[in-house]
């Protein structure tokens, strides 16, 4: 029964995931790994053997909050945030982890809103730069003559991308279960109104980790507090340990014939 880890997009919000993942590398193994945007690096790095601590390390590295540094520009298309740190961090991580157990990277192709799986094969550092190519934060990535962009603007949590890839299982941590602006939800929402569906989803067993309090603002997913890492690692670590703790958290939900509602919708 193949199981995924799959881990949504989420900005700094990401951090909570290295704290779930500390508490669920002691309880499985995933035989797969997916990611959307954050998602995609922090699930590049634990497919390619990051340990839970090392992973802690990076978000809690005062070089992270450069990831998303804010820049001037007269060409808002391109994006308000500088991609050379980010560029750097993940050429960082491609050069330090290899994926030892299958891995796909969510992206979308624009203008034409196509949902893509890109699977570890196939990745370099491009790839991982387009996952996390939020429109309007970063300018899209041009490969092989295409334009790509975060693969969260779709959605937020890939489950279809671990369908694809053979799993039966899942257990997904996202910390996006709701945009964290009213703004956002209304630009996401139309957009995806003009996208196509995503691939059902049948009879997938889905273990959903979400964060147990609100993680914050939009502005606090988008710059760096210490504060909030060690509070989201916390809370992430916590929240999988309670689930553990309590069985029914760890019940898997039956999405059978249909896909689930889009997560952050």
């Amino acid at each position: 029964m193949p199981c995924a880890l799959v881990l949504s997009a989420g900005g700094m919000f990401g951090a909570y995931q290295a704290g779930a993942w500390k508490a669920l590398a002691g309880i499985f193994e995933p035989d797969m790994v997916v990611g959307a945007s954050a998602g995609s690096l922090n699930g590049w790095a634990i497919a390619g053997g990051c340990t839970p601590a090392d992973l802690i390390e990076t978000w809690m590295n005062p070089a992270t909050a450069a990831m998303m540094r804010p820049r001037f520009t007269f060409r808002p298309w391109r994006g308000c945030m500088d991609p050379a740190p980010l560029e750097r961090h993940v050429r960082d991580l491609f050069a330090r982890f290899r994926p030892r157990v299958p891995y796909s990277a969510t992206v979308v192709q624009v203008p034409r809103l196509r949902r893509v799986r890109v699977p570890a094969a196939e990745i370099t550092p491009a790839h991982l730069m387009a996952s996390c190519a939020v429109p309007f934060g970063f300018p899209p990535v041009r490969i092989a003559g295409k334009l790509y962009v975060d693969g969260g603007l779709l959605d937020v949590l890939p489950i279809w991308a671990a369908a694809e890839m053979g799993a039966t299982r899942v257990i997904a941590i996202n910390v996006l279960p709701r945009m964290p602006s009213r703004t956002l939800r209304a630009a996401v929402g139309l957009v995806r109104r003009f996208a196509p569906p995503p691939p059902p989803i049948p009879g997938l067993d889905v273990t959903s980790i979400v964060p147990s309090a609100p993680l914050g603002s939009l502005r606090d997913a988008v710059i760096w507090s210490e504060e909030n890492m060690r509070r989201w690692i916390r809370q992430g670590e916590a929240d999988v340990m309670a689930a553990a703790a309590d069985g029914a958290g760890f019940q898997p939900v039956r999405y059978a014939n249909s896909p689930p509602p889009p997560p952050g919708a």
